[in-house]
């Protein structure tokens, strides 16, 4: 693999790619891990060990969307693919179902190439390649490398494209790596600085905190649950005669269960779609402000670009 490519090409990646890797990878590592310790409770078979499991998850393998104009191209989206690890090939007809669909959502989008986790590139990986080669006549490879590296600062992730090399007198398609730009749209801008704000100020992780508000939710759900439980129970012996009938409690039930009803009612529904629609009608209202307010930017920067130009042909403005 040569140092680096001398494409001249320039990438931009967009962070929703680095997002959708991972969360590939999560997803898979997390279905591993969880297989892992089903099967350790299991006797070991054919002399393996029940540590043997907990391996390292697969690889997780997928294809980039995007567009290219000239010699830039823009990664916008990816999408997860089928890999048969046996014969090291993609399910084609997955990927041509796949692209289909993206095709109906996104008809300027285009499949650049593809994309993997690991900490290189590996032999099998000239073969999926390969195969991209009938979709886009040069694809590109995206590696994102899962270990996490504390000293490192720069994103774990590559680009790598191929270039043919003659190798002891053979030409042969290698990888070489590129450099790459990350390009965010507003969206995507708000998305992460808000992931980047998840994080406590006191030192603890972001799952942590998640992990302590869950909890919270489940142990009142639980009490709740307990509650009802005795309540019910209570009843149901009262009706069998088994302990005496307690009249002051018996109206505090029947009080709670008429509030229950309130929510069902007609006028609720009518009180209910009444804020819901204020609410929608507030938000189309600002949207359209905004709208207003971006257009007559527009206006205003083209009638200055007119204006110029009339000053030398002899035309008035626009508006």
């Amino acid at each position: 693999m040569a140092s680096s490519s001398s494409s001249g090409i320039t990438f931009k990646l967009h962070p929703l790619v680095i997002v959708n890797i991972s969360d590939h990878y999560t997803r898979l590592k997390a279905q591993t891990l969880h297989s892992g310790e089903s099967s350790s409770c299991a006797p070991p078979s054919n002399g393996g060990t029940a540590g043997s499991a907990l391996s390292a998850p697969p690889r997780v393998f997928g294809c980039v969307i995007g567009v290219q104009r000239g010699r830039t191209v823009e990664i916008f989206n990816s999408f997860e693919l089928l890999f048969d690890s046996k014969t090291h090939t993609l399910d084609r007809a997955f990927l041509e179902k796949k692209q289909e669909l993206y095709k109906k959502v996104f008809p300027t989008f285009y499949i650049l190439g593809w994309y993997s986790t690991g900490s290189d590139v590996e032999e099998a990986d000239m073969l999926i390649h390969r195969s991209l080669m009938d979709i886009n006549e040069n694809p590109i490879y995206v590696l994102l490398n899962p270990a996490i590296i504390h000293s490192q600062k720069d994103l774990p992730i590559s680009i790598y494209e191929t270039e043919l090399h003659v190798i002891d007198g053979n030409p042969q398609l290698i990888f070489v790596k590129s450099s790459y730009n990350i390009e965010t749209v507003e969206a995507e801008r708000i998305s992460v600085d808000h992931v980047a704000h998840l994080k406590p100020s006191d030192g603890g992780s972001a799952a942590t905190q998640l992990a302590a508000h869950l909890t919270g939710i489940h142990s009142a759900i639980k009490m709740l649950n307990s509650r009802v439980r005795v309540l019910h129970q209570y009843l149901v012996a009262m009706q069998r005669g088994e302990i005496p009938l307690d009249n002051s409690l018996l109206r505090q039930v029947l009080s709670l269960l008429r509030r229950l009803p309130a929510i069902e009612s007609e006028k609720f529904q009518d009180e209910f779609l009444m804020e819901f629609n204020d609410t929608l009608l507030m938000t189309y209202l600002a949207m359209f402000t905004n709208c207003t307010g971006t257009m007559n930017d527009v206006v205003e920067k083209f009638n200055i670009a007119y204006d110029r130009h009339s000053r030398r042909g002899g035309r008035t403005a626009f508006i």
